[in-house]
């Protein structure tokens, strides 16, 4: 059994499609979401009656985004803003006037048992955003925290990689496991297309949403299967740019 990592998709099936098929994904492996399967390219909905399929075929781990919180909102309660809209929930909101209530309400429950985060038998960590406990995400105050954190990230880019793990200044949340796998803040911010690994942080959000590919990992050989660029899979789309 291998065991995959697949970043933020935003609403790509072309992208999650191809990424499947090119790593040669089978029922016997088991696959991690980081979440965001929503807002930016429109198929949202498809893209989550995809990782329903996947999970009724095999081992398949699907962690909440702060996308797809947002999307939660917005199908149980009507909740909508503008920010959101602006940022890939347009395409969200267009896509989902073709689908029945009954339609709906299936993702709402699939919504609703998103995982905040996944460890391993191995103890790695994957989470959507990061989380901001000294003491590890099991002490985590705020499950809002998982999804939307940016300081792990930041945090894990400005640390100086010359500085020993035992320094008594090393951040602390970077020793509590061996290895962390997040999405949320695009490798673009830093000009890259390719997962970036910093400190124990694997970031694995290439940017599917903007102008870069879906990308797929397998977490113990660190080999990765791109999807063509996504706004070529849906060239009369804008996805979130």
């Amino acid at each position: 059994m291998r065991t995959f990592v697949i970043g933020d998709i935003h609403g790509g099936l072309l992208a999650l499609e191809q990424v499947l098929e090119r790593a040669a994904v089978t029922t016997d492996d088991k696959l991690i979401f980081l979440g965001d399967y929503v807002d930016g390219w429109s198929q949202s909905p498809q893209v989550i009656d995809k990782l329903i399929g996947l999970q009724q075929q095999q081992n398949c781990i699907c962690i909440r985004g702060n996308h797809d919180d947002l999307v939660l909102q917005w199908l149980k309660d009507g909740k909508d803003n503008e920010q959101w809209y602006d940022h890939g929930g347009e395409a969200t909101v267009l896509a989902y006037e073709e689908l029945t209530r009954t339609h709906k309400d299936i993702h709402v429950l699939f919504l609703e048992s998103l995982e905040d985060y996944h460890l391993d038998a191995e103890n790695r960590l994957f989470v959507h955003a990061g989380f901001s406990n000294m003491n590890g995400v099991e002490y985590e105050y705020f499950s809002k925290t998982f999804y939307w954190d940016r300081t792990l990230w930041e945090t894990a880019l400005a640390l100086d990689p010359s500085m020993h793990i035992s320094d008594k200044l090393y951040p602390k949340r970077l020793t509590l496991y061996p290895e962390v796998y997040i999405g949320h803040t695009p490798v673009s911010r830093i000009n890259e297309t390719v997962p970036v690994q910093k400190a124990n942080v694997w970031n694995v959000d290439t940017a599917a949403a903007f102008k870069g590919p879906l990308t797929i990992m397998n977490v113990d050989t660190k080999q990765i299967w791109q999807s063509d660029p996504v706004y070529k899979l849906y060239p009369e789309e804008r996805g979130r740019n």
